[in-house]
């Protein structure tokens, strides 16, 4: 008996992808991923509420804390970043090149509430976290229940 499958046009365009990769001489490196699919341009970050504030993180690494801008217009945080070669190789001498040099650049919507002028910056290890805190206002309050 036969079933019907529903059409999935990334499926087949990962299988094109691996058939391409099968004629693909190695000697050539790596296929570069389809902007689609992955960004490699844009940062991947984690926003998290601990509570108190709310913490976003994003790996950068082999960056130096300087050359790391942060900024935030409004609601939104964008974080740009660099990267260089630190020497130069020829081409031709490269076995395997997948390091990625160039900008990075990411722009996240923060929820309402934050006091951005009092935000917090850490960046040990090549992960970048800023910690904003929550304004009086929105921060969640306890009433104690009395009895009698």
């Amino acid at each position: 008996m036969a079933s019907i499958v529903r059409w999935d046009p990334l499926r087949e365009a990962m299988s094109l992808r691996d058939a391409v990769e099968q004629m693909w001489p190695e000697r050539f490196g790596r296929l570069p991923m389809p902007l689609g699919l992955w960004n490699e341009g844009s940062l991947a970050v984690d926003v998290y509420d601990s509570g108190e504030s709310v913490v976003v993180k994003t790996a950068i690494p082999g960056v130096k804390a300087e050359e790391i801008d942060v900024s935030i217009t409004g609601d939104t945080l964008t974080i740009k970043a660099e990267t260089k070669e630190e020497e130069e190789v020829k081409q031709e001498n490269y076995l395997r090149r997948e390091r990625r040099f160039g900008s990075y650049y990411r722009s996240v919507t923060l929820p309402g509430g934050l006091e951005t002028g009092k935000a917090e910056a850490d960046y040990t290890d090549g992960v970048l976290t800023l910690t904003f805190p929550k304004a009086e206002e929105v921060k969640p309050k306890s009433i104690k229940i009395q009895t009698k």
